[in-house]
């Protein structure tokens, strides 16, 4: 089915805002596990989506990716971590920073069994259900394996340094003032596309074999 503008915007806006704000919470969670209070003290571990949204990142941005058809591309205001007041933070580091992403994995799958349900729901509210399952399993997926991008300052890129040798590490760490430059760069010119959209529809089909 074909959507229209105001429709994709309906379609997308509530797994948008879930799929951003868990991330987000899920990084300040896991960082007062290990030890990090300076996300609670913030008020930022919270599911409230109005503590978490950047304007541009994550409305104007996404929307635009959205209605153009491309690879969705977004960001919220990050959660503050100071890994230095974690328990052990180079190794704590690699679950802080996986938290998010693998929230957004446990949300597609959650909008997948939602999908297999969408049939029960009214006849009038059927079609919509379904479009909005569907792009809330593209979003999580999208966001998953984007952030596990192995570049700072990505999730991928803090779970590599706190993965590598500590030289190595450095390295790498001293990346993240261009990780976002690099990254737009990528997308606009298609390569981001060619490098993701293989793994997520690897992991689209392992979702649907396993949970529909």
């Amino acid at each position: 089915m074909e959507l229209t503008v105001v429709q994709k915007i309906a379609v997308y806006a509530l797994p948008i805002l879930f799929a951003i704000t868990v991330h987000e919470a899920a990084h300040g969670y896991a960082a007062k596990y290990f030890g990090d209070l300076t996300a609670e003290r913030m008020g930022r571990i919270t599911l409230n989506p109005l503590k978490h949204i950047d304007p541009f990142g994550t409305i104007l941005l996404p929307a635009l990716t959205v209605m153009l058809g491309g690879i969705l591309f977004g960001w919220a205001k990050p959660v503050p971590v100071n890994f230095a007041n974690l328990r052990n933070p180079k190794k704590d580091m690699f679950w802080v920073a996986a938290a998010g992403p693998a929230s957004n994995f446990i949300m597609a799958i959650f909008w997948a069994l939602l999908l297999s349900y969408a049939n029960y729901a009214p006849n009038t509210a059927v079609n919509f259900l379904a479009e909005m399952s569907l792009a809330g399993i593209s979003i999580n997926l999208v966001l998953m394996v984007l952030n596990l991008l192995p570049m700072p300052p990505l999730d991928g890129g803090r779970i590599a340094v706190s993965l590598l040798p500590t030289p190595m590490a450095i390295q790498l760490a001293r990346l993240e003032q261009y990780g976002f430059i690099i990254l737009i760069v990528l997308m606009f010119t298609g390569i981001l596309g060619k490098i993701i959209s293989p793994i997520i529809q690897l992991f689209e089909r392992l979702i649907y074999v396993v949970f529909m």
